[in-house]
């Protein structure tokens, strides 16, 4: 019997650091309307991941997955790489 932990949040985005060891910096751009002046406004926001491998490299563009808090700011963890930098 498998049991089926809680929805864990999944984001998308590209690596902006990766100077530390297992660990990179993702940005993750949001575009939304603003809810009184109706224009599309962007939004970006950056989460420590952590990468067991040291795989990522900056530019790319990957998913990360919610996770339990593994330091101080780290909180998410890598899931796959989407795309590789040029």
């Amino acid at each position: 019997m498998v049991i089926e932990r809680g929805k864990r949040k999944v984001r998308e985005g590209v690596v902006i650091r990766t100077s530390m060891d297992k660990t990179a910096v993702v940005e993750v751009t949001r575009v939304f309307m603003h809810p009184l002046y109706k224009r599309s406004v962007k939004k970006t926001k950056k989460y420590y991941i952590h990468d067991e491998k040291n795989e990522c490299t900056v530019g790319d563009r990957v998913r990360i997955m919610e996770t339990r808090p593994l330091s101080k700011t780290k909180r998410w963890r890598l899931v796959e790489i989407l795309e590789r930098a040029k």
